[in-house]
């Protein structure tokens, strides 16, 4: 018997040793607090932390909701700025058309004006210098004869004859006639 006892107490032991959890005797305490444990989480997690995550989870969802409808409210003011400005750039434009045929036909004006005005200007510095040419020819008909006059005069003397001033110029007129 005392082997039994001995056997008995070192089954006991054995399981004293090894692990509580699988002992068999505080089964029922382990499910009891096993219980109370699920039992308190769950009522601290339905009643403090879910509440406060599902607070948090609708704030967040509002805040979003609030961010896309502004931001549509920014894209619609995005979309009237751009069309404002493409007018705007459109009636610039053409500002800038009219202004430019404006300048072209101004520019046009004072260059005809000018054209005209050099043309007078020519035509009549051109006038002036005919009329200059003329009296040089006039002139030069007139010292042509003169020097004919002279030569003829030297020549008549150079061969020993003499002749008047009246006849020389005759001859010289004669001749300058054709």
């Amino acid at each position: 018997m005392a082997t039994e006892t001995h056997g008995a107490e070192a089954a006991h032991g054995a399981a004293e040793a090894g692990m509580p959890q699988l002992d068999f005797s505080t089964f029922p305490n382990q499910i009891f607090w096993l219980l109370v444990t699920l039992v308190v989480i769950y009522f601290v997690l339905s009643k403090i932390a879910l509440p406060r995550i599902s607070t948090v989870l609708a704030e967040r969802s509002g805040t979003i909701m609030n961010d896309i409808s502004a931001a549509e409210e920014l894209k619609l003011k995005a979309k009237e700025a751009e069309a404002a400005y493409n007018a705007a750039l459109a009636e610039a434009k053409a500002q800038a058309q009219q202004i430019a045929n404006e300048t072209r036909a101004a520019i046009q004006a004072d260059l005809d004006a000018a054209t005209a005005k050099a043309d007078a200007e020519i035509s009549a510095k051109a006038a002036e210098s005919e009329k200059a040419i003329a009296e040089i020819r006039d002139g030069a008909l007139e010292s042509v004869k003169d020097v004919a006059k002279d030569t003829a005069k030297e020549l008549v003397a150079a061969m020993g004859s003499s002749a008047d001033a009246r006849s020389i110029t005759a001859a010289v007129t004669a001749r300058m006639k054709g």
